[in-house]
């Protein structure tokens, strides 16, 4: 069987049709500002704490409409730990969330990459790096345990959080998923490619901390 090359004139009109999608995606996270994004993230997880879930945007309707291109409205930088799924936990739904899970919910290469491709071409205006209750990776760090293979660099990571909240008073692993949380912050705010949107207030980064005893999601003291 031959395959046949695609012509030019198809090629540049599925290039255009994606570009259109991703423009009609863009639209709707760029009417909200980042505070308006995060009153958004808040009342849902009150729903969720207080069982009054809504379950938004979970029909088959929503799902056709999303077809024609993505419009989430925030950026989640989450742990893997199964028990933290941002979209139930903001009483979300299809489309309305962009979210990364790295375990420790860290900045590293990929996922950043990932978050810059949000923020340049969907246009969200909000990142949320969200730590939760009694961390498995940091309550390695805080051990001081090695681990082997790839999940080394996870917690050579979050080491440096470790050691920041060493003299802090009260529960150490507590504190450390905190700190944390506020370093990765730190570094999102701080990275060449999404420091200028920071600094134009297109793009609000903050923490937030997840105790799955409440529900309640907690955000952290802005730097």
């Amino acid at each position: 069987m031959k395959l046949s090359l695609v012509k030019p004139s198809v090629i540049a009109f599925l290039m255009a049709a994606c570009f259109a999608a991703e423009s009609l995606a863009a639209d709707t996270a760029a009417k909200l500002t980042g505070d308006q994004a995060l009153q958004r993230l808040v009342a849902g997880n009150q729903r969720f704490v207080n069982d009054r879930l809504e379950h938004p945007n979970q029909s088959i309707q929503r799902r056709l409409e999303i077809a024609r291109g993505q419009e989430p409205f925030a950026i989640i930088l989450g742990c893997t730990d199964s028990r933290v799924p941002p979209e139930i936990i903001f009483d979300l739904g299809l489309g309305d969330l962009f979210v990364v899970r790295v375990a420790g919910n860290i900045v590293e290469k990929a996922g950043l990459g990932s978050i810059e491709y949000a923020v340049e071409h969907l246009h969200a205006p909000l990142i949320v790096v969200l730590g939760h209750k009694q961390c498995g990776a940091v309550a390695v760090a805080v051990s001081g345990g090695h681990a082997a293979g790839a999940v080394a660099h996870i917690i050579k990571a979050i080491r440096p959080a470790v050691k920041e909240s060493r003299s802090l008073p009260g529960d150490k692993l507590a504190n450390t998923v905190r700190a944390n949380v506020a370093r990765m912050v730190k570094k999102l705010r701080e990275a060449r490619s999404l420091k200028p949107s920071v600094q134009a207030d297109k793009l609000k980064i903050v923490g937030g901390h997840y105790d799955w005893d409440t529900g309640r999601v907690e955000l952290l003291p802005e730097k």
